[in-house]
């Protein structure tokens, strides 16, 4: 096969073959990872007799696990230099070594990429080509209970940075072999590792091309964490609304795989990405389908009614109290009007200097260590609007609205979508200010216009209360029991 490079035509990769001549492969290696010190170069003699060499990584591979499982066979193995050279390679595999995880590979490159990614590369004098071993070993933390999405009730493990490690977590929970699991490499520099979990028969297979399209089209140097794949899948790039789900609960990530989603596991990080998303999944919590199915529909329309408060509270005080006095009840209005008398800030400036208090704090506690960060953003809150209002900045009244607006926003299981209604809240009490209720109304009708527009995947965002499925409309607005759904209502 030839090919055309810089204008002159050559062998591809001939330059870069693993030659069999170990003093030139040797060499090549050194070169390549040169001022590398954390790559151990272990020479010695195959069966005391002929030249080979082990390349691995220290840290990511068991120095002890080399010697005693690698290093000893290979130097007692007794296999006649009369044998082929061809089946050189097979005998080692076969009659040697105990490893389960081996693979040949002819190429520098790719054996270059192993080494750095935990395997344990052979080289052996006069056989071309080199076997990579499987000796990945690295430390890392306990499966614990995820922070972002805790419950009452419900599984308590969560995913961790170890990609092996949560894709066991969900074949345990699915003993199909349905379950199929991809791998790919993602980012020139970081070559970080993901894989594509789905049910084959209930994922829709032009869902499943569609993910892995984007995921091999994606075109970044390093990536560290799942974030950074979803920024580059979403259908929108410029929607504030998070297109993908994320969730660092294994029980979580297997039920969308058992409606048909596609899982993103990627390495280094425990939160996976699921897709597609739809808005109603975003306001539910884990738990939902523990609880009995009364109490939980009853929660959905609170969080339902909270999310909406979150989002429009501060902006309807500041076009009512502003522009729309004549709304409310008299003596409500004097008692607002009283309190208003000796703060020199309208109603618009007075929210957003207040709103943005809330959120320093609230940012400021996330920072924090966890010892005093919850402490730090409750007393700040409390000393700030106490002082804020003795001193004549800030009505008591707007303090209310904004505590309320506050414990609403802390109400979304998914904490992506949370961050987006705040951002809003902003934009939105700034043209409350300028036009009223009418601004209200017409900002609300173009997020509601962009929401119908957006889609994740091809799947409408709100496709479960927008469309005629009077099955996902059901369990969109209601927590179905499950007796219900066993009878294929």
């Amino acid at each position: 096969m030839i090919g055309e490079v810089g204008g002159r035509v050559t062998e591809p990769y001939q330059e870069n073959m693993i030659t069999g001549n170990l003093m030139r492969d040797e060499a090549r290696f050194r070169t390549l990872f040169d001022r590398c010190d954390d790559i151990v170069f272990r020479s010695f003699r195959l069966g005391g007799k002929r030249g080979a060499l082990l390349i691995f990584m220290d840290g990511m591979v068991e120095e002890l696990r080399v010697e005693t499982d690698i290093l000893k066979p290979l130097l007692s193995c007794g296999r006649s230099e009369e044998d082929s050279e061809n089946d050189k390679w097979a005998w080692l595999v076969y009659d040697v070594l105990p490893a389960e995880k081996i693979a040949k590979k002819m190429r520098e490159d790719q054996a270059a990429q192993a080494v750095l990614s935990g395997d344990v590369l052979l080289l052996v004098d006069g056989v071309p080509g080199s076997l990579l071993i499987g000796m990945y070993s690295i430390i890392t933390r306990s499966i614990e209970e995820p922070e972002s999405e805790p419950v009452i009730r419900g599984p308590r493990d969560g995913f961790t940075e170890c990609l092996q490690i949560n894709i066991t977590m969900i074949r345990r929970r699915l003993k199909t072999s349905k379950l199929k699991s991809e791998s790919f490499h993602v980012g020139t520099l970081s070559q970080t590792k993901l894989s594509v979990m789905y049910v084959e028969g209930i994922a829709k297979q032009n869902l499943v091309d569609e993910v892995k399209a984007r995921i091999q089209n994606i075109q970044i140097d390093v990536v560290l964490e799942s974030g950074y794949i979803e920024e580059l899948m979403m259908d929108n790039r410029y929607s504030i609304f998070p297109q993908l789900m994320s969730t660092e609960r294994p029980d979580r990530a297997t039920a969308m795989l058992a409606e048909g989603r596609v899982v993103i596991l990627v390495d280094n990080t425990p939160f996976i990405l699921i897709a597609p998303a739809t808005s109603h999944e975003m306001l539910q919590a884990a738990e939902d389908y523990s609880q009995n199915f009364i109490v939980v529909t009853a929660t959905r329309w609170l969080r339902l009614s909270l999310s909406l408060i979150a989002l429009i509270f501060p902006s309807m005080y500041i076009a009512i109290t502003t522009m729309h006095q004549e709304m409310l009840p008299t003596d409500l209005l004097l008692s607002i009007a009283s309190s208003r008398e000796a703060v020199p800030f309208p109603a618009i400036v007075e929210a957003i200097m207040i709103e943005t208090a809330f959120e320093g704090l609230r940012e400021a506690g996330i920072r924090l260590p966890r010892q005093v960060g919850q402490a730090v953003s409750i007393v700040g809150a409390l000393v700030i609007g106490q002082a804020a209002v003795q001193a004549g900045l800030v009505t008591s009244s707007l303090v209310i609205v904004v505590s309320a607006t506050g414990i609403a926003s802390f109400i979304f299981p998914t904490y992506n979508l949370g961050l987006s209604i705040r951002f809003l809240r902003f934009p939105l009490m700034i043209i409350a200010g300028v036009l009223g209720l009418y601004g209200i109304f017409i900002f609300l009708l173009a997020l509601l216009i962009h929401l119908t527009k957006l889609k994740s995947f091809g799947v409408p965002y709100l496709s479960s209360v927008a469309s005629m499925n009077s099955i996902g409309l059901k369990d969109a607005l209601l927590r179905l029991p499950w007796w219900y759904r066993a009878k294929g209502n």
